[in-house]
């Protein structure tokens, strides 16, 4: 079976068992969001050992896959390296697309651009014996329904927080998500501050189940701050104690990552 109707088989499949519950079936999302339909992002994360390979990504992404994708309809595409790793830095890279139709194509067409191909020939024709990278773990997330379209932050000096909430099922997935959506969770944390730039259920990927998201800070004790703020916030607080969204019921693990744009990102 070819790659594109395999993913489309298999995303239709997922969405036909997902689970609805009276709350999510009776309280719609935002009116502003009702007339958007979701983007599609691709996460990719980027296991590197040196400071060559590094460079090599660094010139593919800004003169090669950035202005190709660009090109192509992805805009806003994020690049990130870790904020004091714990070891050699990785790469994260968001990319945006406004269609599942687009993700599915974009290999194709990336593939017939030459301009593309001659810009990012280190990256793409790399030797065996000289990796361009380690290794690639990538997912594949739907924005959730409260917040579509990926919001750019203002282009100044900031730090990035990638969260990731893992389920220990997919019906307490969808639980997590009604919350965000429905519950009103999202709502809170921009008014709080915690500024989001993306939520997205992921589809195919890595610790699934699982709801990953981004936030940025002006630095870490914005960040410390702001989160103080969401924790004791009367409204979060009423959320919060509802039995369904206790975090013992729908939440297994939260896996935190923080990041820095590169000088190119666009977010």
């Amino acid at each position: 079976m070819k790659r594109r109707s395999f993913v489309k088989a298999s995303l239709l499949t997922g969405s036909v068992s997902s689970f609805v519950n009276p709350l999510s079936q009776s309280i719609a999302p935002s009116d502003a969001h009702q007339s958007q339909s979701p983007e599609f992002y691709e996460l990719r994360i980027y296991s590197l050992k040196n400071g060559k390979q590094l460079t090599i990504l660094n010139n593919y992404w800004q003169q090669a896959a950035i202005p190709a994708l660009n090109r192509l309809g992805s805009k806003n595409i994020g690049v990130f390296t870790e904020y004091l790793p714990q070891g050699f830095t990785k790469l994260a890279v968001v990319i945006p697309f406004n269609s599942m139709d687009d993700y599915l194509k974009v290999s194709d067409q990336l593939a017939k651009d030459s301009a593309y191909q001659q810009a990012g020939a280190d990256y793409l024709n790399a030797e065996a014996t000289a990796p361009a990278y380690e290794r690639i773990e990538s997912s594949l997330l739907k924005a959730l329904a409260d917040m579509p379209r990926l919001e750019v932050p203002p282009k100044k000096q900031r730090l990035f927080e990638l969260r990731r909430y893992e389920s220990h099922n997919e019906t307490a997935g969808k639980k997590k998500i009604e919350m965000f959506n429905q519950g009103g969770e999202i709502a809170i944390f921009k008014r709080v501050g915690l500024t989001p730039v993306f939520f997205g259920e992921t589809l195919i990927g890595p610790m699934r189940p699982n709801l990953t998201y981004m936030l940025t800070f002006d630095d870490m004790a914005e960040h410390d701050q702001n989160w103080r703020t969401f924790g004791g916030d009367p409204e979060w607080k009423k959320i919060s104690s509802m039995p369904e969204y206790a975090d013992a019921k729908i939440i297994s693990n939260i896996n935190r990552t923080f990041l820095v744009p590169t000088a190119y990102s666009q977010i």
